[in-house]
Parts: C-alpha cells; sequence; structure tokens
C-alpha cells in the first residue's frame, strides 16, 4: 500500500592489522507506525477480499468466485466481511493522517512519476511506478467503499459489477505492488515491512503522528458503525379495534394509516434480470393477532412448479437443476420473513456460506450453504409459496435452529441434508406429482423419465384451469390460473388413462392434498399479483408456546429480514439490514 524509500546506514568493520574499513548497507528498516497500518490495512483488505469472493461464489453465475470456491473460507462470513470493512475504513483514514503528520508524504507525491519520463535508473522509475500504485489504490478503496456502503443499502445491478470489477482489480494491484517493490529495492525492499525502527525526526514531523492517525482512523470507522445503526429502518406496528380482511388488496382503511418501510433486496434471480425487488411492509395488531400487509416487485405472475411434459418415451419434470435443489425456470413465485431477538448479520447469524460451511456433517449439492444456528436458539421464518398453498390462504411456518443430526439419506446424498431449515411441527398441504428414478437403480433421476401418482381426472377441464401459457419461465400466468391438482380432479395413474394424454401435453407437477396443520399451521393469509406487484396479508396469533416461533408484542425486540423469490427455488434476494419492530 505504502511507497518506501531504500534508506542506507553503515557500519564500520575494521580489518585485523589494517587501518582501512568497509561500508555495508545494513538491513532496510521501516517506522513502526508505517508497519501497523500497512499490515491493519492489508489483513482487512485480504479478509475482506476472501470472504467477498465467498459470498460472490454463491450467485449463479460467477465463474470466477466459483473456480475459487475450495479455498476460500466457509460459514457465516457476513460478520467478518463487514467488521473487515470498518478496520479497512479505519486503516486508509490512518494512513492518511500518519503521513501527513510524519513527514513522509514525499512518498506519494505525484511529481515524483516525472522521472518516467527521464533518462534516469530503473530503480527510480520504479519508485514512480509505486507512487501510481499508490493512487490506484486509493481510487480503488473509493470505488469499493461507495459501492460497499450501496450494497449493504440494498442496491444491486450495476453496483455489484462495479463491486465485483474493483475487488478483483484489488487482487491485481496486490501482484503489482509485490512486484514493484521488489524491482525497486530487492527482496530487502520486501523485508524492511517486518524490521520497525523509530520514525527519524525532523521539521516535518508533528506531534504523535501515529497516536493522532490511529484516533483518526477509530472516529471514521466509528461512524460508518454509528450512521449503520441509527439509521436502520424502524416499522411502527399500531393497535387496531377492526381485523383487515386477507383479500392481497391495499384498499382496506388501516393500511392506508398504517406506518411503512421500505426496503431494497438485490441479487436474487431473474426479476426481469436486475436480481433486485423493494419490499414494502406495513403492520398492525389487536387483542389476538399481528398483521403483516407486505408488497414487493415482481414483473411475472410465477405460479408453476415443476409441471410435468409428455415426451415419446414418458413423462418429465420442467425444470434445469431439480437434482441440486436449484431450480431457476418452471418454478413458484415465493416469499420469505423471517423474525429474531437480535440484529446480527448473516440474517441474525443463521446463513453460513460454502459447499460444506458445517464440519462433520453432509454438504449441499448446491454447494450454496446452510442455515443454522450455532447458539441453540430458533430463528421464525414464515414462506409463502404461492402454488403450494399460497394461493388457498396458507403460509408454511417454517424455522432456522440448530443443526439436525444427518440420517443415512442425508449422507450418501440421496436425500437434500438441510441443517437448521425445516419446517414447523405438522403435516404439509401438498406433494409432489412425480417420483423421480435413482440413478442407484438404473434411472436418471430429474434428467430422465418419472413415474406419475395421479393424472387429470378431465384434462381439458384441467388445461382451462392451467391457463393460457408458453413454455417461457419469463412468461406471466394470468390470474386465476391454477397449477395444481388436488385428489378431486386427479385419477390414480394408469396405462390406459396415460395413452388417452397426447404426446407435447403439459400437466401440473403438484398435488394439494389438504391444508396445514399443526404448528406449520400458524400463519394464513392472503396474496394477489397486478400490475407488476404481488401484495400479501398474513395473520398469526401475538404470543406462541413454540419453541419455533417468535412471540410479538410491545417490549419485545424483535427484527425482520425480507427476502423475495421470482421462479427460483433457493435463489432469493438478500436483505442485510434488518427492520426493528416498534409495538405500540
Amino acid at each position: 500500500m505504502v511507497d518506501l524509500t531504500n534508506s542506507e546506514t553503515s557500519e564500520r568493520i575494521a580489518l585485523q592489522g589494517q587501518s582501512a574499513e568497509i561500508v555495508r548497507p545494513a538491513a532496510s528498516r521501516s517506522d513502526i507506525g508505517t508497519i501497523i497500518i500497512h499490515w491493519t490495512t492489508a489483513i482487512a483488505t485480504f479478509v475482506c477480499i476472501a470472504t467477498g469472493l465467498r459470498i460472490a461464489a454463491d450467485a449463479l453465475n460467477a465463474p470466477i468466485s466459483s473456480f475459487l470456491s475450495p479455498i476460500l473460507p466457509q460459514g457465516e462470513v457476513w460478520t467478518v466481511h463487514f467488521i473487515a470493512g470498518l478496520f479497512l475504513f479505519f486503516g486508509s483514514t490512518a494512513y492518511v493522517f500518519y503521513i501527513r503528520r510524519s513527514g513522509l508524504a514525499r512518498r506519494s507525491a505525484l511529481k515524483r512519476t516525472v522521472v518516467l519520463t527521464m533518462p534516469v535508473s530503473d530503480r527510480l522509475k520504479w519508485a514512480a511506478v509505486n507512487v501510481i500504485l499508490h493512487w490506484a489504490l486509493y481510487a480503488l478503496i473509493a470505488v469499493m467503499t461507495v459501492t460497499g456502503i450501496l450494497l449493504y443499502l440494498g442496491f444491486g445491478g450495476l453496483v455489484v459489477r462495479i463491486h465485483t470489477i474493483a475487488a478483483f482489480t484489488v487482487i491485481a494491484y496486490i501482484v503489482l505492488h509485490i512486484i514493484s517493490h521488489y524491482n525497486y529495492g530487492g527482496l530487502d525492499q520486501i523485508l524492511r515491512l517486518f524490521r520497525p525502527a523509530k520514525l527519524v525526526k525532523n521539521s516535518a514531523v508533528k506531534r504523535m503522528p501515529l497516536i493522532v492517525a490511529v484516533a483518526a482512523g477509530a472516529a471514521v470507522a466509528g461512524v460508518f458503525a454509528f450512521a449503520d445503526w441509527s439509521t436502520r429502518d424502524l416499522l411502527v406496528v399500531g393497535k387496531i379495534a377492526d381485523a383487515p380482511t386477507l383479500d392481497g388488496r391495499m384498499d382496506d382503511p388501516l393500511w392506508a394509516s398504517a406506518p411503512s418501510v421500505t426496503v431494497r433486496t438485490h441479487q436474487g434471480e431473474s426479476l426481469g434480470g436486475s436480481g433486485t425487488s423493494t419490499v414494502e411492509i406495513r403492520a398492525a395488531y389487536d387483542n389476538e393477532n399481528v398483521y403483516f400487509l407486505f408488497r414487493w416487485e415482481d414483473p411475472t405472475r410465477s405460479i408453476w412448479r415443476m409441471p410435468l411434459i409428455k415426451k415419446d418415451d414418458g413423462w418429465h419434470v420442467l425444470q434445469d437443476v431439480g437434482a441440486h435443489s436449484d431450480v431457476n425456470t418452471f418454478y413458484e413465485d415465493k416469499f420469505a420473513v423471517a423474525f429474531a431477538r437480535n440484529w446480527n448479520y448473516g440474517g441474525s447469524d443463521s446463513t453460513h456460506l460454502g459447499r460444506k460451511p458445517l464440519a462433520g456433517k453432509p454438504g449441499t449439492a448446491h454447494g450454496r450453504g446452510l442455515h443454522y444456528t450455532t447458539d441453540g436458539s430458533y430463528i421464525d421464518m414464515w414462506q409463502w409459496k404461492s402454488t403450494r398453498g399460497g394461493l388457498q390462504g396458507m403460509l408454511d411456518d417454517m424455522a432456522f435452529g440448530p443443526p439436525v443430526e444427518p440420517t443415512d439419506a442425508h449422507k450418501s446424498g440421496t436425500s437434500r441434508y438441510k441443517a437448521g431449515y425445516r419446517s414447523d411441527p405438522g403435516t404439509p398441504a401438498y406433494k409432489s406429482n412425480y417420483k423421480t428414478r435413482s440413478p442407484a437403480y438404473g434411472g436418471t433421476g430429474y434428467d430422465g423419465p418419472v413415474d406419475v401418482p395421479r393424472l387429470p381426472k378431465n384434462l381439458a377441464a384441467t388445461q382451462a384451469a392451467m391457463g393460457p401459457f408458453e413454455l417461457d419461465p419469463e412468461y406471466s400466468l394470468s390470474e386465476g390460473a391454477r397449477w395444481w391438482l388436488t385428489e378431486e380432479d386427479s385419477i390414480p395413474y394408469s396405462p390406459e388413462a396415460d395413452a388417452r394424454i397426447p404426446v407435447g401435453t403439459v400437466i401440473p407437477g403438484l398435488l394439494i392434498t389438504g391444508r396445514y396443520e399443526g404448528d406449520r399451521a400458524d400463519v394464513t393469509g392472503g396474496a394477489r399479483w397486478a400490475d407488476g406487484y404481488w401484495t400479501l396479508e398474513t395473520k398469526r396469533k401475538l404470543k406462541s408456546d413454540s419453541k419455533f416461533d417468535v412471540s410479538f408484542g410491545p417490549g419485545e425486540p424483535t427484527y425482520m429480514w425480507v427476502n423475495v423469490f421470482d421462479h427460483t427455488q433457493i435463489r432469493h434476494t438478500r436483505h442485510q439490514r434488518p427492520v426493528r419492530l416498534d409495538f405500540q
């Protein structure tokens, strides 16, 4: 990061029986202030880059980060990434103050680059190159700071690309930085950063340069931390007398007067190619229940979930990577909201990235990571699944908790290990209308024919209920379309019934078997899509005795995160800064 000049001292060696002396240059050294700030900044930069690449590797299309994934850190890297960012703010600020007060500003004076146009030694030219690299690093840090803050605030799209390019450029800078210093002074120039010396005092040195620099750096880092904490969203939840109608519309009078919070979420899949969605949130409560209204951007109404198409060799699932539980084509729209008692990064310390972030437990086929807690606590998570009960007034009450012990199926890879991600106790309202044929028994999994338990009782009626469609994941399905079967409108599979269905026919891949039951059925709601927005209204009891749930009410510290899924199984948008709920 710094351009170091090569000072020389001499030592006298008296030769026995001679009066001559030999002058040798001593090992080069750097002042202790430079060494402390340099290594603080260097370590912070390295940690930022390593954890940032791990976060970047989570994207669907990140070839370089994915290639580096085996050597990148795993686990809850969000906290480490943000704290390293604060140390980077500290080090960058401290260095500016230090070189000003220690009389070392000449190190990076731009006028030194003029030697590049002059017939001087290579050593002086490399010194000039170091000056250029010095200012290039400051420009990169400025870009990464601005884009990093914007990402933290929820801006995605172009901001993500600029931040990523700047991060890779910093890696290139580090290589060039080492090469240029080596060419300037050899290995001795590199090793001087491990050899501390006192700062040489002269008229340009001001009082306490290191102490002032450290204080300035700490102040800047503190300002960033305070600004983050003091500007987080606060959702005021007022008490009401009359409950809203849960129909997915905002025309209920209480929503017009309820305070709202708008959060930006980003880096999801699809969403018109931007990967971003803005979510508007309102809430209210009465003596028994808490009500939420969520409204989020989604350009398409996607309510199919891995439908089935008949081909010459049988029925096939329409999907891209179903075997890895990472479908991003023909899938339903979803929405998730999580509640926790603390605001910690990484969704209250529940998001652990990497192919195998949990030692001694199975990894993930998709390589993205696992949700679980490490302190024995549970994070309440509701998931609205448009096809799997969402449009029938149901939400799936779920949780993140301590990781469960893997079964033999998990260990063998025949079943997906989810660690601490689980549904609350109870029964689901759905099941898949297909069974894959395991490769272990001669089948081809999701990539070949599947067994279909039930077929439409009346194919024409089922197709009418599905509405018009094209086999395009970005196609927006019509309001009122229904992409699921029930036992009433389906029959058990038989070769005779199958023979009456022509090749090329598409049918739903999901069976609605009833309603959620048990703790899993605690949350109800109504949803509607119109003009590029989903609107969801939800209801749940204020108090819950379940260890998987969070109770709501005045005096209870509660933080909330939201995530948008646009026809994707797991690649939802990100929401870093939680919303704090204030029940009044």
